[in-house]
């Protein structure tokens, strides 16, 4: 029975006086769905919009290597609703943001495409596209290195840009 997705990388290096090889590395790193918490509300996203101008979203859920939307997104996805219904002139772009695990390109992709998944739920709920503008960055604006799970984690992001 298959339980997860898995990356592996092994690296040969070689050394000594013939160039034979003399050492090995062995990553491996177990791929599990995209888990954020919420951790704020409509009225935090409006102060933080404002005084910055943008802010990272955790709590939108997406399967491994998918942009399908997970479980529960109301929760998250609702926060931005009520937000954009109390800012009415705001226009927001909704910014997709992946870790630096799998290929760039796919990567570029998935960001894309979750970005997409963002603004086609909100469209869905009332809110009008016009105001709405999806983009994604794959793995090329990092908020913290990728060699730990936290790293990861927090680089695996919605961003939401008051523009």
């Amino acid at each position: 029975m298959r339980k997860a997705d898995q990356w592996i990388q092994v690296s040969a290096y070689p050394g000594g006086d013939n160039n034979s090889i003399t050492s090995y590395t062995f990553k491996a790193v177990a791929v599990s769905a995209m888990r954020q918490e919420l951790e704020t509300t409509a009225g935090a996203m409006a102060s933080e919009l404002q005084a910055s101008g943008r802010m990272a979203l955790y709590g939108i859920n997406f399967a491994t290597n998918s942009a399908a939307i997970g479980p529960e997104p109301d929760k998250a996805l609702g926060e931005i609703v009520t937000l954009l219904n109390n800012q009415p002139i705001w226009n927001i772009t909704v910014e997709g943001h992946t870790d630096d695990i799998g290929a760039k390109a796919a990567n570029q992709t998935l960001s894309q495409k979750r970005a997409e998944a963002v603004v086609t739920w909100l469209v869905a709920h009332q809110i009008v596209r016009a105001r709405l503008a999806a983009v994604g960055f794959g793995d090329t604006k990092p908020l913290q290195g990728n060699s730990t799970e936290e790293g990861h984690a927090r680089n695996r992001r919605v961003e939401l840009v008051k523009r």
